[in-house]
């Protein structure tokens, strides 16, 4: 598959129709609460939907209810396995690698500030570690699990955003597109997915090709369930890693909304670390896995702990060799990373369930100080050096 700067720009200007047009339906018929209120009740699958439903949100959840019919399920158990071996890097690699080149992206900092505000940042995180846990559980698409409804809700709230955005004037669209445009979303599945597995690399971690590929693939199912066009998303790593490097040189640089939702970020995982001694390896850790040059963009602090981390890979091979070796090993590092992957979504979250609720209008909700503004593209250098 090839992509181009063409291609790419109009990527930009797509949206996502289906959820662009049941919210615009909402919010025209004054439904947005009724919604959100009766919704709150639907939160696992085959779940009936409730009496009172808006018309064209019964039709909606009925036309998303089901995961795409390309879907291999026995590619999807072999992306659970692979998360469960390897849930605690893979946690790591989303907190502080995925969600850092989200703010690196000066389009989608600024649209970060703008709607989920700059004081609600355990609850983009939450959002983010609650969505994955669904996904990664054992019949994550069959009755009585919750991942369905949460990726349902999720893409409204993308729509809702799109909307807010654009009937209040505050997205300067002739520059920087449609709000959450396919671009943007395609490039938060490279994220989730590819940048997952390059941070597990950077991490030491040892993986089949075949189990990299399988969690590639199930990070497609889901954007495929989040209204990103599929047929426009690369099949294979070899061309998702040719997309990310395009749409990373097209798009990246330094933002104070980046470095404002960083500082956030490590904020909030310092004090999820007990004490305070360990609290600088959190910036460690977003040095080595995003690079120092993405790392200086987002102002992440240097410290002693910068060259501790490094070893980090070192020790995960000795636990990999007991993993390996010892059946009752393996067994223990899992659980053992299952609960702490848990313990630190609950840390997160405080106990609560995350809802994704469609906000009724952003300045209420999450407090947009005006009109975001313009972005200017990162020129790369006329040379580069490999790392």
């Amino acid at each position: 598959m090839t992509y181009t700067e063409a291609s790419m720009d109009a990527l930009r200007q797509a949206g996502d129709e289906l959820a662009d047009a049941t919210v615009a339906t909402l919010f025209a018929r004054g439904e947005v609460g009724k919604f959100n209120t009766l919704m709150r009740y639907v939160s696992a699958v085959g779940a009936p939907l409730p009496d009172g439903l808006p018309d064209v949100a019964r039709e909606y959840l009925r036309a998303t209810s089901a995961p795409p019919d390309w879907v291999d399920w026995g590619e999807m158990e072999k992306a659970r396995l692979f998360f469960i071996d390897n849930n605690v890097h893979i946690s790591t690699a989303l907190s502080f690698a995925s969600m850092p080149a989200c703010y690196v992206v000066p389009q989608v900092a600024k649209l970060l500030s703008a709607t989920h505000g700059l004081k609600y940042p355990s609850k983009r995180m939450a959002e983010t570690g609650q969505f994955t846990v669904y996904l990664m559980q054992p019949g994550a698409f069959e009755s009585g699990s919750r991942f369905i409804p949460a990726a349902q809700k999720v893409r409204l709230l993308h729509a809702s955003i799109r909307h807010h955005l654009r009937r209040e004037n505050r997205w300067d669209t002739d520059v920087l597109g449609t709000p959450i445009c396919q671009e943007d979303m395609i490039g938060g599945q490279m994220f989730f997915s590819l940048l997952v597995l390059d941070s597990l690399h950077r991490l030491g971690i040892h993986m089949s090709t075949e189990g990299a590929e399988a969690y590639y693939y199930a990070w497609r199912v889901v954007g495929a369930m989040l209204g990103v066009d599929q047929d426009a998303v690369p099949t294979t790593l070899d061309d998702a890693r040719r997309f990310l490097d395009l749409y990373m040189v097209r798009h990246m640089g330094p933002t104070e909304e980046g470095a404002h939702l960083t500082r956030q970020l490590i904020d909030l995982y310092e004090e999820v670390v007990p004490g305070t001694f360990f609290d600088p390896i959190v910036s460690a850790l977003i040095r080595h896995l995003v690079g120092d040059t993405c790392a200086d963009w987002l102002q992440v602090s240097r410290t002693p702990w910068d060259t501790v981390v490094k070893a980090v890979p070192h020790l995960l091979g000795v636990l990999e060799t007991i993993e390996d070796r010892s059946p009752l090993g393996a067994w223990a590092l899992d659980r053992l990373g299952h609960l702490t992957t848990i313990l630190e979504l609950s840390s997160l979250t405080r106990g609560r369930v995350m809802h994704y609720a469609i906000p009724e209008q952003l300045k209420k909700d999450y407090g947009i100080p005006g009109t975001v503004p313009r972005t200017h593209r990162w020129t790369p250098p006329a040379a580069t050096v490999s790392p």
